[in-house]
C-alpha cells in the first residue's frame, strides 16, 4: 500500500484487480476544500486510458512489475520464447502479449519484458530497430529521396513504405512505435 502523495509516472497500481500504470499525475490544492490528486492512467493489458481523481493522502495498492531485458530466441507456434541473458531462464510469451512488437522482433534481438507475479504483461522494444529489406520493386534512374514512396518487405515479413531509390538488401532503420522508415544504415 502507498499514499497518493507517493505517486510517480510509471507507478503501477492494482485497482479492482486490474493493473493500471500512471501516465500523468497532478497534485491540486484548491483554495476551498481538500487537496486531491488528478491522474491519467493506462490499463497495462488493454491499453485503455482513463482519468481518475484521488483524495490527497488516500491509500492505493501498488503492484510490483518486474521489467527485465531479455533476448528473443525463437517462435514456438503462437508463443514467443525469450531468455534472460543473466540466468539463462527461458520464458514463453503469448502472441497477444507481444502484439505489434512481433513485426520488429529478430532472433537474437533484445527486448524489455514486463512481468507481474511471473505472468508476462507486455513486451517493449527499443525506439528503433535496424532491419534488412528483403523485397521491394527495383529503383529506376532518376528516383530521388524527395520523391514518393514504395512498399518494401523487411526480414520480419512486415511491410513498410520506403523512398523510391532503396533496393532489396539495404539495411534500414524503422521506428518500432509507428512502423515508419527513419533512414538507411550503412
Amino acid at each position: 500500500m502507498a499514499s497518493t502523495n507517493d505517486l510517480k509516472n510509471g507507478t503501477v497500481l492494482n485497482i479492482d484487480g486490474q493493473l493500471w500504470s500512471v501516465v500523468e499525475f497532478q497534485h491540486v490544492k484548491p483554495g476551498k476544500g481538500g487537496a486531491f490528486v488528478r491522474t491519467k492512467m493506462k490499463n497495462v493489458l488493454s491499453g485503455k486510458v482513463v482519468d481518475r481523481t484521488f483524495n490527497a493522502g488516500a491509500k492505493v495498492e501498488t503492484a510490483t512489475v518486474d521489467r527485465r531485458d531479455m533476448q528473443y530466441l525463437y517462435r514456438d507456434g503462437a508463443d514467443f520464447v525469450f531468455m534472460d541473458p543473466g540466468t539463462f531462464d527461458q520464458m514463453m510469451v503469448a502472441e497477444k502479449v507481444v502484439g505489434e512488437a512481433a513485426n520488429f522482433l529478430l532472433e537474437g534481438s533484445t527486448a524489455q519484458v514486463a512481468t507481474h507475479e511471473g505472468e508476462p504483461l507486455y513486451v517493449e522494444l527499443p525506439a528503433s530497430v535496424v532491419l534488412e529489406v528483403t523485397y521491394t520493386e527495383p529503383g529506376l534512374q532518376g528516383d530521388r529521396s524527395t520523391g514518393g514512396t514504395k512498399p518494401a518487405t523487411v526480414e520480419t515479413g512486415y511491410q513498410i513504405s520506403v523512398p523510391l531509390f532503396l533496393e532489396t538488401g539495404t539495411k534500414v532503420k524503422v521506428d518500432t512505435r509507428s512502423g515508419d522508415y527513419l533512414g538507411r544504415v550503412s
